[in-house]
């Protein structure tokens, strides 16, 4: 046993000096790799391609089917405070998401405020399917309310006079001056009141600071509907036979 202690230096030296030796090793590999690209120059398995297939006609035949009918193409590209496209993706929000606040709440939406960056792609004339409410909206967003105090909704306003662009709004009505100042807000008709809370409605993107949307931090109150701002859409176009959204007076510059 004595020995065996007097040998323990020499023992802890030989594991230090192994120890030394593998790290020299290790730090002398190499890892190499190549960028493989993942394109239509790639052949599919035919095996996999197979198998998927029906799984592929299903979706494509659910994502393809008829929800609704629009008669004419709606655009962000309109020139405006507001585009027929963005006045339906808010005024969706309102009408499925209003139903389910209240219902929980025994609260009303007052407006509804979008990002003009979020509309992802245009809808054409004819037909309306799923696959353009994907398109419309590819992002998991979910539609929340946030309680704002009357302060809160004047530096909403003042975000919208930096911003310059026509963003979604539904409820609300605002007038600008040719240099973009607000001359007139309006919420459901009435003036806005710097000592009352108003329930806005968006997305949780914006909410947590999206677009730099910094208004919506630390809101009276956040309520979360368990919703998503597709489905609301995809909700929107089943029970709608013909679309009839287009540019109107509710965000305007004179």
């Amino acid at each position: 046993m004595k020995n065996l202690i007097q040998q323990l230096p020499l023992l802890f030296c030989f594991l230090s000096l192994i120890s030394c030796k593998l790290d020299t090793e290790v730090s002398r590999k190499t890892v190499e790799g190549k960028e493989i690209a993942i394109d239509s120059t790639i052949n599919g398995d035919p095996e996999i391609e197979e198998f998927i297939a029906p799984f592929k006609e299903h979706l494509n035949k659910t994502l393809d089917s008829t929800l609704a009918y629009n008669p004419h193409v709606l655009s962000k590209g309109e020139k405006g405070m507001n585009t027929g496209i963005g006045n339906l993706m808010a005024d969706i929000v309102m009408e499925q998401a209003n139903p389910v606040f209240k219902s929980r709440t025994g609260n009303n939406i007052d407006f509804v405020l979008l990002n003009y960056g979020g509309i992802r792609s245009e809808l054409n004339k004819g037909p309306v399917t799923t696959r353009d409410a994907y398109n419309m909206m590819p992002f998991e967003n979910q539609i929340v309310i946030a309680e704002l105090s009357g302060a809160k909704v004047a530096q909403l306003l003042h975000y919208l006079e930096k911003s310059k662009s026509a963003h979604p709004v539904s409820g609300i009505q605002i007038k600008m001056d040719k240099s973009f100042k607000v001359i007139s807000a309006r919420i459901k008709g009435k003036p806005i009141q710097p000592d009352q809370n108003y329930f806005v409605a968006t997305s949780d993107y914006l909410q947590q600071g999206g677009d730099s949307m910094n208004f919506f931090n630390n809101p009276v109150n956040l309520y979360d509907i368990d919703y998503k701002l597709r489905n609301a859409i995809i909700d929107y176009f089943q029970k709608t036979d013909t679309i009839k959204s287009q540019q109107d007076d509710r965000f305007i510059k004179e």
